[in-house]
């Protein structure tokens, strides 16, 4: 596979990959594609950016962009106690999104300051981009047609989607006083 969309593009920077989603989902509720979201700043304390999304006589739909993992686990509470507004929340890690992840160059006291040229670089390849919208990709329509039958098909969902295991220990660690104890009267 070797053809991209401007939706692949803008997975760098905040708001990049739920927009991308969005404008799928927004073609699949209402038959119409999509041109410009408009995301803006958002009031809610943890939330960065949101969307308010208008799908036509499928009803309305908030978008809501967290970064820092820290706003993400305040987001999360309100998902949990099902307080929260939004109905779809991307998180990522970085201030700004990858474009501003690790091995980005930092300046004392501002390490955000290409972050918004950075993200008008990659809105500009998005828009320059003859395919924009990850279901109008030819090689991705190909692939579902000759192989994942469809979209959420068994074979897609067991190729694509992520399982998770249980990771956390089975018997509780002993406390280290208690090592040192043993190493220390060997």
């Amino acid at each position: 596979m070797s053809e991209s969309t401007g939706a692949g593009v803008i997975f760098g920077r905040a708001g990049g990959v739920s927009e991308a989603a969005v404008r799928t989902l927004h073609k699949i509720l209402t038959g119409n594609e999509v041109e410009k979201l408009d995301y803006k700043p958002s009031n809610h304390p943890g939330v960065h950016l949101e969307l308010d999304l208008d799908l036509g006589d499928k009803g309305k739909m908030k978008v809501g962009v967290v970064y820092g993992l820290a706003n993400a686990a305040k987001v999360a509470e309100e998902v949990i106690e099902g307080k929260s507004p939004y109905a779809f929340i991307e998180v990522m890690a970085c201030p700004g999104g990858c474009i501003n992840g690790g091995g980005t160059p930092r300046e004392k006291g501002d390490y955000h300051y290409n972050t918004a040229l950075r993200a008008h670089v990659l809105d500009a390849s998005d828009k320059a981009n003859k395919i924009r919208q990850s279901h109008n990709n030819p090689e991705v329509q190909l692939l579902y047609k000759d192989y994942l039958e469809k979209p959420n098909s068994h074979k897609a969902h067991e190729l694509l989607h992520t399982h998770y295991t249980d990771r956390k220990p089975k018997k509780k660690p002993e406390p280290i006083n208690d090592v040192w104890q043993k190493i220390t009267l060997v």
